[in-house]
């Protein structure tokens, strides 16, 4: 099932670009070829942006298709949605093509929207009354909570915006990649002989590393990195190359950092971890080579493991990297999550966008997953918008090493556009144009416009509830007529 494509209304974009040359309406069209009235239209979204155009729109601002694209508007628009349902706005809800006309017209407007609304729940979470048994907190100074977003939420949207692909970063652990053969034998051997003769540092086992919270740590007045005794190999691999990161490429991923907009420490100081965990996956994983080797395999993550001697998680996050302008892999979207709906990693290179402000939905294939661990969950779902997506989950992390020992259950779930699906060895034996495959969920039960799924646990905010006692719906909340 395939579905039809969508018109891409792209009129703030064109005119934030135009302006930012400083070119007339009148001179792009001449470049176009085509009258500025309709150039005037597309500009005001009367009419959609034609794909003939498209090449030559990044051709003249030098900029990748997928600025022209409404993947970000898609998610600043499901993000407007949620925020609306709070009962802070006491409004019986804003007609969808409201808010898609208003993303459309001031794109940066709404997004400080967001973040101000974000803001206030950091506020509200920091005023609110303490746990029953504890001391009653002073009252709060105005200038004591917070009025900006969390650093690493920053850095989350610093990384979307990227759409989890750092060029610089990615090509110099490529290259480091080919003059340290690291295919000529055991990537792990490769990397620890490779930090004791070019840096003299030691990889050694510290059986006191867990007790203390910690995987590895490194030494430098020692010259020696520790190494938990309950990573697996892959693990110790991956955090050998970031250690090997943060010694050699400081100066990439401080020139990486400097072209964002994170201007808090904080902040700063989370995104260079973020960006040295990239350089290792990047580095174990180069990205010609994955590339590569994912489309022959047809995208088979077991396989994919072994041949290059990574994990699962690590095999899926790469795949949702794969964004090299020219020679882009299939947009995949990733996500981790505990067992109680955390969400711990989210990126996004396609339209899929999780609840901000909400639990995910119950019916994804990643809550599913933590019931058969270690094993693949395959699932075809739609989401709130039309969008068809083939879903990939499965449980990761340690196992436990003792009677006491309590590992953090996690999974992971790796999701494409179904028009993608062919390419995936886990689109075998599916029928794609069967409408009973596909799982509906949504961005979270607040939200979620579907009145009669038989999961809903909170009613939908904005809508009455039929509180009618002569008969029961399917769902405990029914919305009234």
């Amino acid at each position: 099932m395939r579905k039809a494509a969508t018109k891409t209304f792209t009129g703030s974009r064109i005119r934030h670009q135009r302006n930012g040359v400083s070119m007339t309406q009148s001179a792009l069209a001449l470049r176009l070829g085509i009258s500025a009235s309709y150039l005037n239209q597309i500009e005001h979204d009367i009419r959609p942006l034609p794909l003939p155009l498209l090449g030559a729109l990044c051709d003249i601002f030098s900029v990748g298709a997928d600025y022209f694209s409404d993947t970000e508007e898609t998610r600043g628009i499901q993000a407007l949605r949620e925020i609306l349902t709070d009962p802070v706005f006491d409004t019986d809800g804003i007609r969808l093509d409201s808010i898609q006309a208003a993303m459309r017209a001031a794109p940066d407007l709404c997004a400080q929207f967001v973040r101000l609304y974000r803001a206030y729940l950091l506020r509200q979470e920091h005023t609110a009354a303490p746990l029953v048994g504890a001391a009653a907190p002073s009252p709060a100074r105005q200038d004591d909570a917070p009025d900006r977003v969390e650093p690493y939420e920053a850095v989350n949207d610093w990384v979307q915006f990227q759409r989890n692909y750092f060029d610089e970063v990615d090509r110099t652990a490529e290259r480091q990649f080919e003059m340290m053969r690291l295919d000529e034998g055991s990537p792990r051997e490769q990397l620890t002989r490779y930090l004791l003769d070019h840096h003299g540092i030691r990889t050694e086992t510290d059986l006191s590393l867990g007790q203390r919270g910690l995987m590895w740590r490194m030494d430098r007045r020692a010259r020696t990195i520790f190494l938990s005794r309950v990573l697996p190999a892959e693990s110790s691999t991956f955090w050998m190359a970031q250690a090997l990161g943060q010694i050699e490429h400081q100066a990439v991923f401080a020139r990486t950092i400097r072209r964002s907009r994170l201007r808090e420490s904080e902040a700063r100081g989370l995104a260079r971890v973020y960006l040295t965990n990239y350089f290792a996956g990047a580095l174990l994983l180069p990205y010609e080579r994955f590339r590569i080797t994912a489309r022959e395999v047809r995208h088979d993550l077991e396989r994919l493991q072994r041949h290059f001697g990574v994990s699962f998680e690590q095999a899926c996050h790469r795949l949702s990297t794969m964004q090299r302008p020219g020679s882009e892999g299939i947009p995949f979207y990733f996500l981790k999550t505990d067992i109680a709906g955390n969400i711990l990693k989210s990126f996004s290179a396609n339209r899929f966008t999780q609840s901000r402000f909400g639990g995910p939905c119950p019916l994804w294939n990643i809550f599913r997953a933590f019931s058969t661990p270690q094993q693949v969950q395959v699932q075809l779902s739609q989401t709130t918008d039309g969008a068809l997506y083939l879903n990939i989950a499965r449980t990761v992390g340690r196992s436990s090493i003792s009677y006491l020992d309590r590992p953090r259950l996690t999974a992971v779930v790796l999701g494409c556009s179904i028009a993608d699906a062919e390419h995936l060895v886990y689109s075998a034996g599916l029928d794609l144009n069967d409408p009973r495959m596909i799982i509906p969920i949504g961005p979270g039960c607040r939200a979620c416009t579907r009145e009669n799924c038989h999961h809903r646990a909170l009613p939908m905010v904005g809508h009455r509830v039929d509180v009618n006692n002569e008969g029961r719906g399917i769902a405990p909340y029914r919305t009234a007529l």
